[in-house]
This record gives structure tokens, C-alpha cells and sequence, in this order.
């Protein structure tokens, strides 16, 4: 039970890492869209992480054998939930708190009232550099 709490922990902190990860590598990228590849790299990224942590548990904290592909089809089918989840959370997460709206032609459409107010600064800033 041990391994497995230890394992959620790692996937879910995996999921958060990866996910933040490849937003910002298709925004490197200028991707209009999700791209596939980027998810399938995050799942074999996450099973490898996952699967180090629950073999170093199981090998060296409990001191027992381990059965490589059950313990990989089990991390598997626990980590694509997860992955899935997270994912639809991100996106609605990335909706609601986007800066502006664009155009087809890349003009800025609206400016977000949050994002606005967010970023005001504090009244002793305004004649920092005045001297």
C-alpha cells in the first residue's frame, strides 16, 4: 500500500510538471493546437518516472521482487485517468485566465478584465525612477 500512495504522489506531481511542460513547448512552437505527440512523450514520461519510484520502493525500502509487466500494465492504467483529468482541468484552467482573445489574423481582439486588474501596480512604484 505503501508503494502505491508513494506512486500516486509522484504521478499526480508528474502529470502538473508535464502538462505545464508541453503548454510551453507549443507555445515555443507556435502550435495553434494541441499536438498529439507531445501527450504520448508525457505518458511514457510519467510510467518511467512512476515505475523508478515504485521499483526503488519495492526493491530497496521493502526488500522484495518485482514484477515488471503487471507493475507497468497497473502504473498504466492509473496514470491515463490521471492524465486525462489533469488535462481537462489545465485547458479549463488555461481558458479562464488567458490574457487576451485573438483574432484569425493574430490582432488582439480583448484585453481580460482579470489579467488587468491583476496586474496594477502599487502607488509607491509609480514615481520610482522619477529622481
Amino acid at each position: 500500500m505503501l508503494t502505491f500512495l508513494i506512486c500516486l504522489f509522484v504521478i499526480v506531481v508528474s502529470v502538473l510538471n508535464t502538462l505545464l511542460i508541453k503548454s510551453e513547448l507549443e507555445r515555443l512552437f507556435r502550435e495553434k493546437k494541441g499536438v498529439f505527440i507531445f501527450h504520448i512523450c508525457n505518458v511514457l514520461f510519467i510510467l518511467m518516472v512512476a515505475f523508478a519510484a515504485y521499483a526503488v520502493v519495492t526493491r530497496y525500502v521493502l526488500g522484495r521482487e518485482l514484477d515488471w509487466v503487471f507493475q507497468m500494465v497497473i502504473l498504466l492504467f492509473t496514470i491515463l485517468p490521471i492524465y486525462i483529468l489533469g488535462h481537462f482541468a489545465f485547458e479549463k484552467y488555461k481558458l479562464v485566465n488567458r490574457k487576451y482573445s485573438t483574432a484569425e489574423n493574430g490582432k488582439v481582439l480583448i484585453i481580460s478584465e482579470k489579467y488587468l486588474k491583476k496586474k496594477r501596480r502599487p502607488n509607491r512604484f509609480r514615481k520610482y525612477n522619477e529622481f
